[in-house]
Formats: structure tokens, C-alpha cells, sequence
């Protein structure tokens, strides 16, 4: 008697990952060369839905995706990692398609690499912007013609538990969509929490957490570049461990800025979207994303 042919990878089933996954999710992104990222995992697998393919041969996971629900406004699609023994193989294209699929019509936001940016545009993905991803060493003190340094009614401090409604109020119209069960999380996620204010008003807010060896800064939300520079010289305060962040490409001042203060360009990515002409919400005040698998 034959014994029954093994499914091809395409056809393996798709399942939800929880956070017994967790170990399994680390270890594929060191198997990719990323950090192991247990704690933005826990994150990411709490407040958002993870899809996996079990690797055939009983050794952890072959592919994961993460998809980030706003409501039916907006769904981000993020850590689609597929391991290196298996790649080249259908499974990217298989997981993207299971989570179109499954989201149905709501708008899809993504960002991609360049080896990842040709399927999506096989998937009819549009490219609606760039981010540029910086890091290093943040050197002390600010330039003197910082316009932070000219502006003593911008001050800058650790939010409290009082400021997340003034958080998710300011928050809403930047991003485009609520991210209330996001933004929650926040405090016990972060190493720091930080808020701006001007003459009583909160104006921006911004968070540090560990990601390997470096701090991440992330979500940066802030009224200009002014208050962007405070608040990521107040975090970079808080540590001597080198610092990382996503920014978009259109804040070109702020960008220039971190360069002056040690941090330098490692590579960038496209901003994608799938049933939306562009990004929703205020870019002018959107400076970068908590993390990419985040939107």
C-alpha cells in the first residue's frame, strides 16, 4: 500500500499563533537574522493576530504573518518571515493571501523591503511612501540652533496613567484610525513613556522599549519636528544603549537631525497600501510607527 504523498508547502494548513508561540516566533527571526524579539512579540500576538505554517519537519514555525486591526478602518500587515530552509517556495504569497482573504475588503497598510515589495505589487499593493530606518549612538546635547532650544514653553516629561485619554485624543486624527487597545498597552510594553506639552496642552508623546541590543523609538507622534526632537532627546536620555527608529521619509528635518546626533541610514522600506489611495490620518504629524508590524 502507498503511503499518502506529503503536502506541498502551499498547501499546508494556516493557523492562529498565541503566545505559546512565542519561542517558536524568536526563534524564526534569528533563523532571518533579525533579534530574537520575545517582548515585541508578546506584544504584537496580544493586541493584533498572528497566522502560522508549521514547519514539516516538526522544527517550529516554516512562515508567520501579523495583521494589526484598527476597526473596520484599517488592518496593517506586518512580520511575514518565512524560514530560510523553505523560502523561495510559495509561502510568502501563500500567508498574504490567506490574510486578504480573510480581512476581506478592509484597507490593508504594510511596510515592505525590496525583496519583499514585488509580491505585493503582484498582490495589488500600491506604494505610497517611504520610511528610512536610522541608528546608533545619540549624541548629548543640541545643536544651539535647535528649534527646540528656542521654544522654553515646550517641555517634555513621563506621561502618567492621567494621559492616556489625552494620548488617544490626539492620537486618533494622526493615525487615521483608533488604536486604543495599541496605545493601552504602551506603559507596561515600554522602557519609557514620554509626553510633550506646550502651555498646558498635550502636543505629542513618544515611547523607548528594547529590541536586541538597541532601544527602539516608537510610535513618535508630535505637533512638528520641534517637538519630535524633545521628546527623542529626553529618551535618548534614559539610556547608553545605541538607538533605532523608523522614520518617514517626508520629515527630512528630523531625519538630518538624528544623522547630526550619531544616528546613521541602515536601509529602508516602502510604504504599501491595499484598498486605500494613501495613508489615512495626518502625516505632518506622524513621525514613526511604533513598529512596522504596526502600521
Amino acid at each position: 500500500m502507498h503511503s499518502p504523498s506529503p503536502l506541498s508547502l502551499v498547501e499546508l494548513p494556516v493557523r492562529r499563533l498565541n503566545r505559546g508561540d512565542l519561542v517558536s516566533c524568536a526563534d524564526l527571526c534569528e533563523d532571518r537574522g533579525w533579534p530574537r524579539d520575545e517582548h515585541r512579540w508578546g506584544l504584537l500576538l496580544s493586541a493584533g493576530t498572528g497566522y502560522g505554517v508549521d514547519a514539516p519537519d516538526g522544527k517550529g514555525l516554516a512562515a508567520t504573518c501579523l495583521t494589526m486591526p484598527y476597526g473596520s478602518d484599517l488592518t496593517a500587515v506586518g512580520m511575514l518571515l518565512v524560514a530560510d530552509r523553505y523560502g523561495r517556495r510559495g509561502l510568502a504569497r501563500r500567508l498574504m493571501r490567506h490574510v486578504m482573504e480573510t480581512v476581506g475588503e478592509v484597507p490593508l497598510v504594510l511596510y515592505a523591503t525590496e525583496l519583499g515589495r514585488p509580491l505585493y505589487e503582484d498582490l495589488g499593493f500600491s506604494s505610497v511612501g517611504r520610511a528610512e530606518r536610522v541608528g546608533g549612538r545619540f549624541g548629548a546635547g543640541a545643536a544651539p540652533d535647535s528649534p527646540s532650544a528656542s521654544r522654553p514653553s515646550l517641555t517634555t516629561r513621563p506621561a502618567t496613567a492621567d494621559d492616556l485619554q489625552a494620548m488617544i485624543r490626539l492620537d486618533l486624527p494622526v493615525f487615521g484610525a483608533d488604536r486604543t487597545h495599541l496605545l493601552a498597552r504602551l506603559p507596561a510594553f515600554s522602557d519609557r513613556l514620554q509626553v510633550a506639552e506646550e502651555h498646558g496642552e498635550l502636543t505629542g508623546y513618544a515611547a523607548l522599549w528594547p529590541s536586541g541590543q538597541a532601544q527602539i523609538v516608537g510610535p513618535l507622534i508630535a505637533r512638528d519636528t520641534a517637538t519630535a526632537q524633545a521628546l527623542v532627546s529626553a529618551l535618548a536620555a534614559t539610556t547608553d544603549r545605541p538607538l533605532r527608529t523608523e522614520v518617514h521619509a517626508a520629515h527630512k528635518e528630523l531625519l538630518g537631525w538624528l544623522t547630526e546626533r550619531g544616528l546613521e541610514p541602515l536601509n529602508r522600506t516602502t510604504v504599501m497600501t491595499y484598498n486605500l489611495d494613501g495613508l489615512p490620518g495626518d502625516a505632518t504629524r506622524r513621525f514613526s510607527p511604533l513598529t512596522l508590524a504596526t502600521g
